[in-house]
């Protein structure tokens, strides 16, 4: 079986447009991500899932770039997207990652592939955020290609359409699910990047552990906000937003 992440990524955020290409340290947070996805050994490829909008072709010249397999789909039907994308590139299970979560960990990663990857006949879906007791930042979902094929032909609704994995959670009685978590609750952490807030603690966090381990783990990020708990306070007051 093949196993293909792929990452959606577009330019047109609403709240803070070209976010993906932000730069610490002379590089764009989508190659810090491109870079940690590819350290994870449970996955076959790596696809980054953009539109066809001309906004995005900075996103395909750093795929170019890095040789990194690129697939332009529809903006607004993300289902649509990942659909064709994973179908052009045969895959038979898919890993989804959104493009705003830099500091992703390949072991967390390789964790909820493996839950699934070992119970294949048992689960359609296997995330760590069913239940969330991961920093969000680390969120990974992995499903089948009949999964996707049946979300993707029966999912009507706009919400449905626009976020990839909603009509699978929505209908347990339509999928199997599973959840894979931390011993521990960390979920009150934000690692993701939405605002200029999470950008600013995002990069504090790469410019301090980068350029000593390129190879940092979560668990380094904990340890460096347990040194700096003033740190964790930069994007606090952020709300993630309604589906």
């Amino acid at each position: 079986m093949k196993t293909v992440i792929i990452v959606q990524a577009r330019m047109t955020s609403t709240r803070l447009p070209g976010k993906i290409l932000y730069e610490v340290l002379n590089r764009p947070l989508l190659e810090y991500q491109i870079e940690r996805l590819g350290q994870v050994r449970q996955a076959d490829d790596i696809v980054i899932a953009t539109t066809a909008n001309d906004s995005d072709l900075p996103v395909v010249q750093l795929c170019e770039r890095l040789k990194i397999n690129c697939f332009r789909g529809p903006e607004e039907d993300v289902l649509a997207r990942y659909y064709f994308a994973a179908q052009e590139s045969k895959a038979d299970n898919i890993v989804r990652i959104t493009s705003d979560c830099p500091l992703i960990d390949p072991e967390v990663m390789d964790e909820v592939i493996s839950l699934y990857l070992s119970n294949f006949k048992r689960y359609d879906y296997v995330s760590n955020t069913l239940k969330r007791t991961y920093p969000r930042g680390l969120d990974t979902e992995v499903f089948s290609w009949s999964a996707l094929e049946k979300a993707y032909k029966e999912a009507k609704e706009r919400p449905e359409r626009e976020h990839v994995t909603l009509y699978m959670y929505r209908h347990p009685e339509r999928f199997c699910l599973a959840n894979s978590g931390s011993a521990e609750d960390y979920s009150q952490h934000r690692w993701t990047v939405d605002t200029k807030e999470d950008f600013e603690l995002i990069e504090l966090i790469l410019q301090e552990l980068y350029p000593v381990n390129s190879r940092f783990t979560w668990l380094d990020v904990l340890n460096l906000l347990n040194e700096h708990p003033e740190w964790a306070e930069i994007n606090a007051a952020v709300h993630q937003k309604e589906v």
